[in-house]
């Protein structure tokens, strides 16, 4: 199954409390799925899906020793056995004021909040890319 998406932005979500792109911070000296989201992305923007990011959130917010290859595989494929949350219940655009930007081929990559790119494209001056609001954090 490929949960992930294609030519498509996850904006930022109405009750966002930022009003523009806020990098992450830690949280009691611990790393947050914000902040592993945010390093990851930004170190290698289009170069992960949102399966990529999904699991290794999870995989480095485990207190374990980094598995084996063949221990990543089976843990990647029981993880995406069972229901996950996409990436527009991420923390990045629902607290952040980052979007997210797939490409055609499912890439991600940062694009925050009142940046060019980010009004052309809820504008509709991007033809082909789907636009999504992130999920928000309270009931409306």
């Amino acid at each position: 199954m490929d949960l992930n998406y294609y030519d498509t932005l996850i904006t930022v979500a109405d009750d966002c409390p930022v009003d523009g792109a806020v990098v992450p911070a830690l949280r009691g000296g611990k790393q947050t799925a914000a902040v592993i989201q945010f390093d990851m992305i930004s170190a290698d923007p289009g170069g992960l899906t949102q399966e990529d990011v999904l699991f290794e959130t999870w995989l480095r917010r485990q207190e374990s020793d980094a598995p084996s290859e063949s221990e990543r595989a089976e843990l990647r494929a029981r993880f995406f056995s069972r229901s996950q949350a996409c990436l527009r219940a991420s923390p990045l655009p629902k607290k952040y004021g980052w979007g997210l930007r797939f490409d055609a081929a499912g890439r991600v990559t940062l694009c925050p909040k009142g940046s060019a790119e980010y009004e052309q494209i809820i504008a509709g001056e991007v033809p082909g890319v789907t636009v999504l609001k992130a999920m928000r954090s309270k009931r409306a």
